[in-house]
Order: structure tokens, then sequence, then C-alpha cells
């Protein structure tokens, strides 16, 4: 019988691993994604009680009540016949839309008061070819590739 030896580690080896995965983890990506996730998992409560707490009772008043999750159809008899609930799927289904409205909507809100911000923050300038708005800053425009400023383009660049 024939014994398959282990590679011998070599001397600093844990030790490399260990910073290796150090690295890892502090970089910047790694920590953006745990901090999304975290505030993923805060958001997905504000949704939750935004859809329970308050869309689906104002959805009751004008429906009636009516509840999905006791349609059922059952297959054989006795207690061990199959159940295919299929008022579960339903209600499913409408708890996706109305989470996935509600998130659209803040979204399109933070959206609209990000561009208010990032419009007031950045003076604006308007092409003399194009006539398009673009950041006062700006050396060439980014519509028509005009050259506004000369004096500011790299010699290597022209």
């Amino acid at each position: 019988m024939l014994r398959r030896l282990r590679p011998i580690p070599k001397e600093g080896a844990p030790v490399k691993f260990f910073q290796e995965f150090r690295d890892f983890i502090s970089r910047g990506n790694v920590m953006d994604l745990a901090v999304a996730v975290i505030v993923g998992g805060a958001f997905s409560a504000i949704i939750n009680s935004l859809v329970g707490d308050l869309v689906t009772p104002l959805l009751s008043l004008i429906t009636g009540g009516i509840d999905f999750n006791h349609l059922t159809v059952k297959f054989g008899e006795g207690d061990l016949a199959a159940e295919f609930r299929y008022g579960n799927f339903i209600q499913a289904a409408i708890n996706f839309l109305l989470v996935s409205f509600a998130v659209f909507l803040l979204v399109k809100a933070i959206g609209v008061v990000l561009r208010k911000k990032k419009a007031e923050a950045l003076p604006t300038k308007s092409c003399p070819f194009c006539a398009q708005e673009i950041p006062a800053a700006a050396v060439r425009c980014p519509s028509c590739t005009t050259i506004l400023d000369e004096s500011a383009v790299p010699k290597n660049l022209r």
C-alpha cells in the first residue's frame, strides 16, 4: 500500500495566508459589499414595514379584506392528502409586486433629491458651438467635442 505524503509547508506559510486574508478583507470593494449587505438588511425591514403596515391595510380597505392564503386544492383524502396551496403563491406574488413598487418609488425619490443636489453643486456654462449645458470646469464639450480652452489641454494631447 502506497502512502501519499503531504508537502511540507514552507516556513511562514500560515503567516502569509493570514496576511493575504487581511489584505482581502481590507480591500475597498469587500468593505463596500459588507456595508451594502448590512444596509440592505435594514432597508429590507423598512420596506417590509412600509408594505405590511401601510400599503396592505389600505389595499384591504379597497378590496374588502380579500385573503388568498386559505385557497387550496386537496389531492386525496385524510390527513396525508397532498395540498396544493395556490393562495400562498398568489399572496407572495402580490407582496413581491408591492415591495418592488415601494422600492421603485423610494429609489426614484432618492434619485430626484440627489439630482437636485448635484445640479446645485456644479456650476455650468453653455458651449458656444452646440449650446449644451456643460460643467464650468470643462475643457472639452462632451457633446460636440470642441476644445473650449486650448491652454488647459496638455501639449502632448493636442
